[in-house]
């Protein structure tokens, strides 16, 4: 049987790069998508070229009960859940903490923090061994702003990520005997339209002298560290946090 991965946020970007990587190394995929139903369409198309069944997921991840929904449609579509890779996220316009108010906060927790971990936790009822699953893995991406801070730009959004990173540590140690891998992705300064949605679309090229390798990565690059913490080849490792940064 094949085995199936569910990739939130997988329209653009990161998680449209780890949707076809996967589709190339014998996953079917759950394509998961807010808006963008054009390209969670093309990404669905590419990985169906090279041989994997998909299915097209909608949830809003800004409210935290579509969660439940988005798994509902998954279980309609898939019969088991073997990786579940927290890609979906977002930030704001660059702020100061004074500037930043209580909308803004709920919005960037809800997306960058509380939806994936109802994930997690929908997932880990599908995979645990405990509850009869076959095993699984989680990969949540977060970010090194989580370390970095973010400062004049995006404390907040720093903040909901390290928050993931927390929880990413104590959710490996929770679920590693009941047949579930947990890791964080953190990429560095990537070239992807979540720049251009947080207003600042040169970002990327205009911070690349800040990187040791004087380039920002690819959605390519980070989807390849993905796939391969999915993958069998990474059966020894959770618990841990890869930064995929170019050095930062």
């Amino acid at each position: 049987m094949r085995k199936t991965v569910l990739v939130t946020g997988a329209s653009t970007g990161i998680g449209a790069a780890t949707a076809r990587l996967a589709a190339r190394d014998g996953w079917d995929v759950a394509v998961h998508y807010r808006a963008d139903r054009e390209g969670a369409e093309l990404t669905a198309k590419a990985c169906e070229q090279l041989g994997a069944t998909t299915a097209l997921l909608q949830a809003d991840l800004s409210d935290p009960e579509a969660v439940a929904g988005l798994f509902a449609a998954f279980d309609a579509a898939f019969p088991r859940l073997d990786a579940l890779v927290n890609n979906a996220g977002t930030v704001d316009m660059p702020a100061r903490v004074e500037e930043i108010d209580l909308e803004r906060l709920n919005r960037t927790f809800a997306i960058n923090t509380i939806s994936p971990m109802l994930a997690a936790a929908e997932a880990v009822r599908r995979m645990s061994t405990a509850r009869g699953g076959a095993g699984g893995v989680i990969v949540n991406v977060t970010s090194i702003a989580a370390r970095m801070g973010s400062a004049n730009e995006y404390v907040d959004y720093a903040a909901a990520k390290g928050a993931m990173d927390s929880f990413n540590k104590g959710l490996s140690n929770e679920v590693a005997q009941q047949g579930i891998r947990v890791v964080a992705l953190r990429p560095g300064i990537t070239d992807t339209g979540i720049h251009a949605r947080g207003g600042q679309p040169d970002r990327a090229e205009r911070l690349q002298h800040l990187i040791p390798m004087a380039r920002p990565g690819t959605p390519e690059e980070l989807g390849e560290s993905i796939v391969f913490l999915i993958s069998d080849r990474a059966s020894y490792i959770t618990g841990t946090t890869l930064d995929v940064s170019g050095g930062r």
